[in-house]
């Protein structure tokens, strides 16, 4: 019972009156745990929609044989033939554009007559409302089911027709069915044909993109050794799956950059709830002193007030799980769109709020209230009752100096986050980078008392003139409770710091990209098939597409590339095979490594090697002279490097060899893309226009190099609006803790600012004393942020940026 009064009066009764500040301080606890939420469910449901549409027609399979340029066909019929309880199931993966709505879909091609996996209960793609059995309907005309998903936004029934576009083909389907999702399932938006038709429309005859292979459930038998010897020596076997990891891989060092973003917020709110704890310690002092002289213990006090801390976080959490949820569904559009614009096509999941998000947001609530509870908590239990009328101890230490403590303490923190950057990556994740973000914020707290006390001191005398005693006044009021000022400094500077930091480090991406785009696009026009499935989906075009646009008048040359998936080292890959002889003739390629880039092409061209982005290079600790095994279309090639380039088109890495040399492995004559060089003097206008004419029925567009380059510029502001939106929060939280500052300092004087008016002081005098000293408050953290945050940007440019993507921004 008497602990239960203690509490009652030295934590629930102040916070029962002083609404107003505790209000500020569960709003900027609520707003961190809310973007925390908000940013682990918009990349959940991200992750989970592209696994989901990855795995779509992957089922029960145990294993998937791949090969670069396709797996023949005579593969699949000599597996097939096994006398072995297996059962294998071909696909075709590509994307087609749907042309009444301009939207892009995966398209999968099946066996829907001779795999028995698509009958199965269960089955990730078990067409609900046809029965194959019936040739009839594969005969009579080309056919395709319609995921349930999209065909109930596109109210599409059997026997609708659907015309779609796939690479540079147009061809009117018929719907024959709907396809059920499997149960627990995503339904996604996909569209399932055969894998004969698939083979049409993607340009791929005799050539299979995918083999899943089913073993019997339950044993657990490898048949690795059994199925290698039936497939040719560049084809790869791996376990399902494989494809799925890769991309849990990529996306992993986003997800933990956005994450580190967040908790940043709750790091500026555990500033504010520890000095509004602080607060309440000073302003309770005398009734600490009373407690301890009937008897109270040094544990129940501390206990009161990191309970007076837990319930901020709790209530703050609380709210914040509810503010987080309706946030996530705005974050999750953000996420979802820069994870499809940089790593893999699809669109987002549904958001899912479950037990694992509300304990995320219940314990970062709460653990930093605890936190950051804890060292006023202790200062209270410190209280003797001799010393309850003293002047308080936290703001007498810090006004007592203790400069060359919290200098060294300073200077201590600065050179573990130097040997924070040292540290190698753990699985991409650059953990010492981000431990060194931290200690920079520590050191910032450090230096903070001494540096606010000098500020104070020295903005007294420069704004005397001016301002007059009010200035005087000011500087000397927020000197008065140095302790709780700079507290809010420091939490107002870190908030500054990281807008600053990530600023500087957005500002140095985006000129990056925008100086690379002017150098690299080197063509006047750019040709690709309809649609964005191009990059990386293996959409192609005909040949002849080149063919009719070098014949086009005013054009000079027509530059032809090829992009093929690949694997190496366990990651994927992209092999481009291009006109080398162009490049040499229109630099657009910047090296990082290597000889002269006349050289370089001349290598190339001379065939047997290759160049490495930069990705690709610091990955696989790739560098010119060495020699890479490539497993290709009709054998296994040595290529040597003959140069790194930088490279920003993706987070894939990147090879690209000479078209010419290369097509001895892979002879497939299709193409990704072409770029356009025109003549000396053609007129852009006129041009542009025969092209489009000379392109004209061959299901590709024509696109000006100029607006590509804006096309990625607004990807690229479009893939940072998470981060804009993470630094305006953080930054607002930081304003929360200047208000809630400000108005201790003005509770707490009220018997001052009584006196001023007492002695003649008007109310305006009084309104610019408090209005001064935000303005002090501010220009002080915002330059200790600026200082925090060229050394935060220097951390996320040189090693964080760099250790969880490989680029480097010059």
């Amino acid at each position: 019972m008497p602990r239960a009064v203690l509490l009652f009066r030295l934590v629930v009764r102040p916070m029962l009156r002083d609404r107003l500040r505790a209000a500020l301080t569960v709003a900027a606890v609520a707003l961190g745990v809310a973007v925390i939420v908000a940013v682990d469910l918009a990349g959940e449901a991200s992750m989970g929609s592209f696994r989901s549409s990855l795995e779509t027609l992957q089922g029960s399979a145990s294993y998937e044989i791949t090969q670069v340029g396709g797996i023949p066909e005579a593969v699949y019929g000599d597996l097939a033939r096994l006398p072995e309880p297996l059962v294998f199931s071909p696909r075709i993966e590509g994307f087609a554009l749907l042309p009444g709505t301009g939207e892009e879909v995966a398209l999968f091609g099946v066996d829907l007559v001779g795999d028995p996996t698509l009958r199965e209960p269960g089955s990730p793609a078990r067409p609900g409302t046809t029965d194959l059995s019936e040739l009839s309907d594969l005969i009579d005309g080309p056919s395709v089911w319609v995921a349930a998903a999209l065909g109930a936004s596109l109210r599409l029934s059997p026997g609708d027709p659907l015309p779609v576009v796939a690479g540079d083909r147009r061809m009117d389907l018929r719907v024959r069915g709907i396809v059920e999702p499997s149960e627990g399932g995503r339904a996604g938006r996909f569209l399932l044909v055969d894998v004969a038709l698939a083979q049409r429309l993607l340009a791929r005859a005799g050539r299979l993109d995918r083999i899943y292979v089913h073993a019997p459930p339950g044993e657990g038998r490898d048949w690795t050794a059994r199925l290698a010897p039936l497939l040719p020596p560049p084809a790869a076997l791996r376990p399902a799956g494989t494809r799925t990891e890769d991309n849990r891989r990529m996306l992993r060092a986003f997800r933990w950059n956005l994450r580190m973003m967040s908790y940043a917020t709750i790091l500026v709110g555990a500033f504010l709830i520890y000095n509004t704890v602080t607060a309440y310690v000073v302003r309770r002092r005398q009734q600490i002193g009373i407690v301890r002289a009937v008897g109270a213990s040094r544990a129940m006090v501390r206990a009161a007030f990191l309970i007076e801390g837990a319930v901020f976080g709790a209530v703050g959490a609380l709210a914040g799980l509810v503010l987080g949820r309706v946030l996530a569904a705005g974050a999750v559009q953000a996420v979802g769109g820069t994870v499809s614009a940089l790593y893999v096509s699809g669109a987002p999941g549904e958001v899912a709020f479950g037990p694992g998000a509300a304990a995320v947001g219940v314990a970062a609530g709460v653990g930093t209230a605890l936190l950051s509870a804890w060292r006023p908590a202790r200062e209270a239990a410190g209280v003797a009752p001799t010393e309850a009328m003293a002047p308080p101890r936290l703001d007498a230490r810090a006004a007592a100096g203790g400069g060359r403590r919290s200098a060294v303490t300073a200077l201590v923190f600065a050179a573990l986050a130097a040997g924070g950057c040292l540290v190698p990556p753990v699985g991409r994740i650059p953990v010492g980078g981000y431990l060194a973000l931290v200690l920079l914020a520590a050191a910032c707290a450090a230096l903070s008392p001494r540096l606010s006390a000098t500020a104070l001191a020295l903005a007294g005398r420069l704004l005397a003139p001016s301002l007059g005693v009010v200035a005087k006044v000011a500087a000397r009021g927020l000197a008065a409770s140095l302790g709780r000022t700079s507290v809010i400094v420091a939490a107002m500077s870190v908030a500054a710091g990281l807008v600053v930091s990530m600023g500087v480090t957005v500002g140095s991406f985006r000129e990056t990209v925008d100086d690379w785009l002017q150098s690299r696009l080197q063509a006047d026009f750019y040709v690709s098939p309809v649609g964005e499935g191009g990059r990386g989906a293996g959409s192609t075009m005909a040949e002849e597409v080149a063919a009719r646009l070098a014949a086009a008048p005013g054009v000079a040359d027509v530059g032809r590339f090829r992009a093929y998936p690949i694997r190496y080292g366990g990651t994927p890959a992209t092999l481009g095979l291009a006109d080398v002889a162009l490049y040499d003739r229109y630099a657009g390629i910047e090296f990082l490594e290597g000889p002269a880039p006349a050289v370089v092409w001349r290598e190339l061209a001379a065939g047997g090697s290759v160049i490495a982005s930069e990705l690709f290079s610091y990955r696989h600790d790739a560098h010119p002279g060495d020699t890479l095994r490539l497993a290709l279309g009709t054998g296994v090639a040595d290529l040597r490097v003959a140069g790194v380039f930088y490279d920003y088109s993706g987070e894939r890495d990147l090879l690209i060899g000479d078209r010419t040399a290369l097509r001895a492995y892979l002879p497939g004559p299709r193409l990704s893309s072409a770029g356009v060089y025109l003549a000396p003097g053609a007129d852009f206008e006129e041009s542009h226009a025969a092209l489009s004419r000379a392109a004209s029925g061959l299901g590709v567009e024509v696109t000006p190099t100029r607006t590509l380059r804006e096309q990625a510029i607004r990807v690229f502001d479009r893939t940072f609006a998470i981060t804009y939106a993470l630094e305006a929060i953080a930054l607002f939280v930081a304003v929360l803790g200047m208000a809630e500052a400000l108005l201790n300092l003005v509770f707490d004087r009220r018997r001052e600012l009584a006196l001023l008016r007492m002695h003649g002081a008007s109310m305006g005098q009084v309104r610019r004393l408090v209005l001064v000293q935000a303005g002090l408050l501010g220009l002080i953290a915002s330059l200790m942020g600026l200082g925090l945050g060229a050394a935060s940007s220097q951390v996320l440019l040189r090693v964080i940026h760099k250790q969880s993507f490989g680029w480097s921004l010059p």
